[in-house]
C-alpha cells in the first residue's frame, strides 16, 4: 500500500494489516491469457475491443474491464492518501505496441480520516492498441499481465493473466463506440477548450484554483496527477463566478516549495471533466469558502430573515470581548456628558453610528470587488493578511495598555488627534464607530453566521443590506442611550470605580491580542520553524510599544516623549512587517548516515550544533553564518551545511558533540571531505569563518 501522509500512519497500517490477513502469503493469478471475464476476490476482470480486426497501419482502442462487488473500489492514477491503481504489462508482437492506460473521471472515496481516488461498481480503462505498417496480415495475440488492489475496510491485491486475439487485415471497419468500453472513452478528462483559462494562487495554507472563460458552474471537484499538493481529506470550497468557478484546496505540508504549475482534473459531473495545466503564482487570496445561498435554502433563510438575524447578531456583538471595551468607554463618556444638550448627545449617536456603516459599506464594498473579481471572501477575511492582523494586535495592545493605566492618551486610537478623543468631538464619535467595526473583525456574533453567509452568495443590494443591518445592531445600543439620555441613570454614577472598571476591560483585550499572535503564527502553519520566527517577531513588536506606552506614561504631555514614542511605534510596526532575508544556502538536517556520505561524495561539511533555547547560537546564524558573503563562501567551495538542532534532546547529537570534546552548544565544526574535524569557536566573526572555509577546502 502506498501512504503519503505520517499523521494517516495509524489508519494505513491498521488497514494494511488487515488486507494481509485477508490475502494469501502469495497471491494467486487467475486467468489463462484469454479475454476473460475471470473472478478474483470482490471483483472481476475482462479484457475487451471495440473491433474484432485492425487494419496494418492503424489502431484500434481496447480496454480493461473491473467490475467489483458492492461498496469495494479500485483507484484512480493518483489513489488519494493510500492505494494504487491498476496496472497492465503488455507482452505484444513485434510491430504492435500499446498506449498508457487512459483512466475515466474518477470520484472521491472516504475511508475514516482518508480520502482516496478512485471507482466503484464498474470501471474501463481504454488502451489504444497501434498496429505498424509493416505488420504482416493474419492473427495476433496480445498477452497482458493485470495487477490490482481492491478495498472496502480491507485491501485485496490481486492479477490476473488476460489477453485478446486480434485480425491483422487490410480495411478493416473501425469499430463503434459502444458497450462499456464505449461508455469509458466519452468520459476520459477532455483537454480545456479554446477560450477558458485556469489560474492558481498558492498560499501558506490555502490554493485558490479559478476557472474562467465557461459558464457560470454551481459545483466542482479538483483531482491532482502529482502526490503531496494538496490534502485530499478536506471538503473542497466551491463558489460560482460570472463565467467559471473557484475551487479552494487546502495546501499539503508536504508541499514546501511551490512548484511552476499544478495538474490534474477538474470535474463538474459524472460526465464531465478537463485536464487542466495551471500556473502557479505564490500569494494569499480572501475566499468565502462554499456559497451560502445552498445552505440557506437548506435552512429556509430568506432575505428578510437574514436582515433580521443581522441584527440581533450586531446587538449581541457588543458583548464580545474585542468589541466591549470600546462601547464600555463610550458608555463611560455619555455617562459624564448626560448634562449636555440632547441635540448635541444625539448628533455623537449619529457620527458614532455613521462610523460604523461606513465601516461596514466599505468591507462590503472590497467583498463585492472581489467577487466581481473571481475571488471571493468571507466576514474577518482581513484576518488571512498577516499585515493586517499585525496591525490589529499592534493597536489593541497599545490600546489595552493605555487602558490598564500605563499612560493616558484617552481614546486616541479613535481620533486624529488626542485632544479631540478628550473632547469627546465629533470625530472621535466617527472614528470610534470605525474602531468599534475594525476590533469587531475577528468576532462572530451568534446569528451572525447564517445572515453572512447568505448575504455573501446574493447580488449586491441584499449584500449592503444585510451588512447595513449588521452595522445598525452594532451602534444601537450606544445610539438609544444617546436619544433617551434619561436612561442612563440605570448606568452607575461617575466615580473612582469607573478608573479601576477601565483598567478591568484590559483583560479581554489582551486576551484578544493573544489570540490574535495565535492566528499570526497559524498563516505560516505550513513551515513550522518560520511561524515559530514570525511570532517571535510579533512578540518583540509588542515590546517596543510597550516601552512607546511607558514613555507616554513617565513624561505625559511633552513634545519629546510623544515623538520618542511615535518613533518607536513605527520601529514595532517595522519588525513584524519586515520580511527576513531568504537564505541561500539551506542547511540539512544532521545524520551520521548523511555525514559520511557527504564527504565520501568529497564534499566538506559545515555543521551547526544549535537549538532554539540558545540565545548565542540564534546571534552566530542572523550575524555571521547568513551573512551573504559566508553564504557564497560556502556555496562555491561545494560545501553541505548541516543543522544539528538539539533544542530537544537527541542521543545521536549528543554523541557527536562527545565526540569532539564539547557537551553543550553552540558548537561549530567543519569536516573536510578529508582530514580530522576543524571546531570552531563559540563566538563566530565572519573573518574565523571564512578563514576556515579557505582553509579546510583545500
Amino acid at each position: 500500500m502506498n501512504l503519503r501522509r505520517p499523521r494517516l500512519a495509524l489508519t494505513a497500517l491498521f488497514v494494511f494489516l488487515l488486507a494481509s490477513l485477508s490475502a494469501s502469503a502469495q497471491i494467486q493469478e487467475i486467468g489463462d491469457g484469454g479475454p476473460g471475464p475471470v473472478k478474483g476476490q470482490h471483483i472481476t476482470a475482462e479484457m475487451v475491443s471495440l473491433a474484432p480486426s485492425v487494419s496494418p497501419g492503424g489502431t484500434v482502442q481496447v480496454g480493461l474491464v473491473l467490475t467489483m462487488e458492492e461498496h469495494w473500489h479500485v483507484y484512480w492514477m493518483n489513489a488519494g492518501d493510500s492505494g494504487q491503481p491498476p496496472k497492465v504489462i503488455w507482452t505484444l508482437p513485434s510491430g504492435i505496441t500499446a498506449g498508457p492506460m487512459q483512466f475515466p473521471i474518477p470520484q472521491r472515496l472516504p475511508l475514516g480520516p482518508l480520502m482516496d481516488f478512485g471507482y466503484e461498481d464498474l470501471v474501463t480503462f481504454p488502451m489504444d492498441i497501434s498496429v505498424a505498417s509493416s505488420a504482416k496480415p493474419g492473427p495476433v495475440h496480445l498477452d497482458a499481465k493485470i495487477n490490482w488492489l481492491v478495498c472496502r475496510e480491507v485491501c485485496i491485491p490481486g492479477k490476473a493473466h488476460l489477453g485478446l486475439t486480434l485480425n491483422v487485415a487490410q480495411n478493416s471497419p473501425a469499430g463503434q463506440p459502444v458497450g462499456a468500453l464505449g461508455q469509458a472513452l466519452k468520459l476520459i478528462p477532455k483537454p480545456l477548450p479554446a477560450g477558458m483559462s485556469t489560474a492558481i494562487t498558492a498560499g501558506r495554507t490555502d490554493i485558490i484554483l479559478t476557472l474562467k472563460g465557461g459558464s457560470k458552474e454551481t459545483d466542482a471537484e479538483f483531482y491532482p496527477y502529482d502526490q503531496d499538493q494538496i490534502l485530499n481529506a478536506p471538503d473542497q470550497d466551491v463558489v460560482p463566478t460570472a463565467d467559471g468557478v473557484s475551487v479552494r484546496l487546502k495546501r499539503a505540508a508536504e508541499l514546501t516549495a511551490l512548484p511552476l504549475t499544478i495538474r490534474g482534473v477538474l470535474k463538474f459531473s459524472d460526465d464531465e471533466a478537463y485536464e487542466i495545466v495551471a500556473p502557479v503564482k505564490a500569494g494569499e487570496v480572501a475566499f468565502a469558502g462554499t456559497p451560502a445561498k445552498n445552505a440557506s435554502a437548506a435552512s429556509g433563510v430568506t432575505a428578510i430573515g437574514a436582515i433580521g438575524l443581522a441584527f440581533l447578531g450586531g446587538i449581541i456583538l457588543n458583548l464580545m470581548p474585542c468589541v466591549f471595551p470600546v462601547l464600555f468607554l463610550k458608555g463611560l463618556a455619555l455617562v459624564q456628558s448626560s448634562g449636555e444638550e440632547r441635540k448635541r448627545l444625539r448628533s455623537h449617536g449619529m457620527v458614532y453610528t455613521l462610523g460604523i456603516l461606513v465601516s461596514f459599506w466599505v468591507i462590503v464594498g472590497v467583498l463585492l470587488a472581489l467577487r466581481a473579481g473571481g475571488s471571493q471572501a468571507g466576514w474577518g477575511f482581513q484576518l488571512q493578511s498577516p499585515v493586517f492582523i499585525a496591525l490589529l494586535a499592534s493597536g489593541l495592545f497599545l490600546f489595552a495598555l493605555s487602558l490598564a493605566g500605563q499612560f493616558d492618551v484617552g481614546l486616541s486610537m479613535t481620533s486624529v488627534g488626542g485632544d479631540l478623543a478628550k473632547k469627546q468631538g465629533y470625530t472621535g464619535s466617527f472614528f470610534t464607530g470605525v474602531l468599534a467595526t475594525i476590533v469587531a473583525t475577528p468576532c462572530t456574533a451568534p446569528l451572525m453566521g447564517a445572515a453572512i453567509g447568505f448575504a455573501l452568495a446574493q447580488p449586491a443590494g441584499i449584500t449592503f443590506a444585510v451588512f447595513t443591518a449588521l452595522g445598525l445592531g452594532l451602534a444601537v445600543p450606544y445610539l438609544v442611550l444617546s436619544f433617551q439620555p434619561a436612561w442612563t441613570r440605570i448606568l452607575p454614577r461617575p466615580g473612582a470605580w469607573m478608573e479601576v472598571l477601565k483598567q478591568l476591560t484590559a483583560v479581554p483585550l489582551f486576551a484578544t491580542v493573544i489570540w490574535l499572535a495565535w492566528v499570526y503564527g497559524q498563516l505560516f502553519s505550513a513551515q513550522p520553524g518560520e511561524a515559530a520566527d514570525h511570532i517571535a517577531r510579533l512578540l518583540c513588536c509588542f515590546l517596543v510599544l510597550a516601552i512607546a506606552g511607558w514613555a507616554l506614561g513617565r513624561w505625559p504631555l511633552n513634545w519629546r516623549s510623544t515623538v520618542a514614542a511615535v518613533v518607536l511605534c513605527v520601529v514595532a510596526i517595522a519588525i513584524p512587517l519586515t520580511t527576513p532575508k531568504p537564505l541561500v544556502l539551506k542547511a540539512v538536517p544532521y545524520s551520521q548516515a548523511a555525514l559520511d556520505e557527504a564527504r565520501a561524495a568529497g564534499h566538506p561539511v559545515f555543521i551547526d550544533f544549535t537549538a532554539a533555547w540558545c540565545l548565542s547560537c540564534q546571534v552566530n546564524e542572523k550575524l555571521v553564518l547568513h551573512a551573504s558573503d559566508v553564504e557564497s563562501e560556502l556555496t562555491s567551495h561545494n560545501f553541505v551545511v548541516m543543522r544539528a538542532d538539539w533544542t530537544a534532546y537527541d542521543p545521536e547529537i549528543t554523541k557527536q558533540l562527545a565526540s569532539i570534546n564539547r557537551s553543550g552548544v553552540p558548537t561549530y565544526v567543519i569536516y573536510p571531505a578529508k582530514g580530522n574535524a576543524d571546531v570552531l569557536p563559540e563566538l563566530l566573526t565572519k573573518s574565523v569563518v571564512l578563514d576556515a572555509i579557505q582553509r579546510d577546502s583545500k
